[in-house]
């Protein structure tokens, strides 16, 4: 009996390991080259200033996940899904009808997105490929920005991110949340990232996105289970993607 377990431990082990080694083509180079891929039983958050690329990142995973023919839930708080983008980013694929796989939520207060966040329980099965939210905190700001009930608030982003945990680990795909970034008064010149702890916490995978000059951005590891802290790569944002920097 204690051999049959020791076997059947290893190999609960090894379908571990080769679950935690399958990831999801990222279509971008910056991905690639600093991550492999998105890992699909964990939550990535990509965070940094507006315009630095996060919600680019998001569409190019998404047209990675319907060309596998897999359906995407893509949470939009910020109306930031544009059309006219997706189309820019699709024309260098042969599929053009890579939308039609892509779900998208639009939740306008933060009680919608908790409301949307839950409904995923009944929404995900097998055909689910990705999950987005883009970005997480917008919404939490503004009502944390009321001062009230603050408490119940961050309980809410708790769940919300408990959740998305559970979907990530049951299914094995990935979750792909961005998030805004502030300045600290406290500490000068230091950025946090709006829900702290309660997302970095939540996010087995921290992708920190920098604004540069002359359309230079910088995407910086700053969390990861088998990646080192501080790995880096240049990148400028053209129509098709990304470019490299000569």
């Amino acid at each position: 009996m204690a051999e049959t377990d020791d076997k059947t431990e290893t190999k609960t082990d090894n379908q571990t390991e080769n679950k935690t080694e399958e990831k999801l083509k990222s279509n971008s180079f910056i991905i690639d080259q600093l991550l492999g891929g998105y890992e699909k039983d964990i939550i990535t958050t990509i965070y940094g200033p507006a315009g630095s690329g996060k919600t680019t990142l998001c569409l190019l995973a998404s047209i990675s996940a319907s060309q596998l023919g897999k359906k995407i839930i893509f949470v939009d708080t910020e109306g930031g899904f544009s059309l006219t983008r997706f189309n820019q980013l699709i024309n260098q694929f042969e599929n053009k009808e890579l939308l039609k796989n892509i779900f998208i939520l639009k939740p306008t207060t933060f009680n919608d997105q908790h409301k949307a966040i839950e409904r995923l329980n009944n929404m995900v099965n097998e055909s689910i490929g990705l999950i987005v939210v883009d970005t997480i905190g917008m919404l939490y700001r503004v009502e944390i920005g009321k001062k009230q009930a603050i408490k119940e608030i961050n309980n809410m982003l708790s769940i919300q991110l408990n959740l998305l945990t559970e979907i990530t680990r049951k299914y094995n795909i990935p979750v792909i949340l961005t998030n805004q970034v502030y300045s600290d008064f406290d500490e000068r010149n230091a950025i946090k990232i709006v829900g702290g702890d309660i997302i970095t916490y939540a996010s087995k995978c921290l992708l920190e996105l920098k604004k540069g000059a002359n359309n230079v951005r910088v995407a910086i590891v700053r969390k990861h289970r088998s990646i080192p802290d501080g790995k880096e790569a240049k990148f400028k944002i053209v129509e098709d993607g990304f470019g490299a920097i000569d």
